[in-house]
């Protein structure tokens, strides 16, 4: 059984949408477990979970240019297992929400690539290409992002935004790194 862990934070809740999303997508494969992991309730079940993870994707909403500071502090306890070598060569991807449509999100992202460089971990992009209608609600990949997921959730409540564009993607996102695990999987070993 392949095992896809989505450790997030979310200060809101839209950030938590887009996190079942991906879950969603990751166990729709078939042959993979997901495992929804809020880095902000940390303990030893977290680093467990994350210890048996084939792939990790990360997922914070950005504050103020950059992840949030419960998925910092989740990011800065991760040395102990970068220590170790820990996640070594697993797959790992990410996800980010914010108020708007730019909000620094790359920021986010980036820092998500670094940390998982620092790991010696293997980066999943979208694979998606740019959207026919940029910026649309009901559009895949709307905000245009090859790195990872970017979304924008209006200050509403999480059930109306973010919208449905960037929740499907999301979900994609899930399938993509799901898939990836499995093939690496397949793949024999030298």
């Amino acid at each position: 059984m392949i095992r896809v862990a989505i450790a997030f934070h979310s200060g809101y809740g839209h950030t938590r949408v887009l996190a079942e999303a991906v879950h969603a997508g990751a166990a729709s494969v078939p042959g993979v477990q997901a495992a929804l992991l809020d880095v902000s309730q940390s303990g030893d079940a977290l680093w467990t979970e994350l210890d048996a993870a084939d792939a990790i994707v990360f997922g914070a909403p950005t504050y103020m240019g950059g992840p949030s500071a419960p998925f910092k502090a989740f990011a800065d306890a991760s040395a102990r297992v970068w220590l170790a070598q820990g996640w070594q060569d697993k797959l790992a991807g990410g996800f980010t929400c914010s108020l708007n449509m730019s909000g620094d999100k790359s920021v986010t992202l980036i820092y998500f690539v670094t940390l998982a460089m620092q790991h010696g971990m293997v980066w999943v992009g979208t694979g998606l290409p740019p959207p026919r209608q940029p910026g649309h609600p009901d559009e895949l990949n709307r905000i245009g992002s090859s790195i990872g997921v970017m979304a924008q959730a209006d200050n509403v409540p999480p059930d109306q935004s973010p919208p449905r564009g960037d929740v499907e993607t999301a979900r994609s996102y899930g399938r993509r790194v799901a898939d990836e695990a499995r093939r690496r999987a397949r793949r024999p070993t030298p």
